[in-house]
């Protein structure tokens, strides 16, 4: 399943944020603690989408935009499981 999000590097509160209005859409708010420097923020964006559909940090990773702070994550396992999560945040 793909997870449209959008990351806020050096965030004063870290974690899930909710959904928020975009041009294509709906994007997930992810704040992270961690800088936007050698991938970084990128893990630590994986992770805490993880933690939030409670899945394990390896079945998340960034399918798209590696370098923006709009970006789509990939994310490993049943889709009917992982949208109804989706849903609850």
């Amino acid at each position: 399943m793909r997870v449209a999000v959008k990351v806020q590097p050096k965030s004063r509160r870290p974690g899930v944020g909710g959904w928020a209005p975009d041009v294509d859409g709906e994007r997930l708010r992810i704040g992270v603690a961690e800088a936007a420097e050698d991938g970084r923020a990128n893990r630590a964006a994986c992770a805490a989408l993880a933690d939030a559909l409670c899945v394990r940090q390896g079945d998340v990773s960034v399918a798209l935009g590696a370098t923006s702070r709009d970006k789509t994550l990939f994310v490993a396992g049943d889709a009917g499981v992982l949208a109804a999560r989706l849903e609850a945040l």
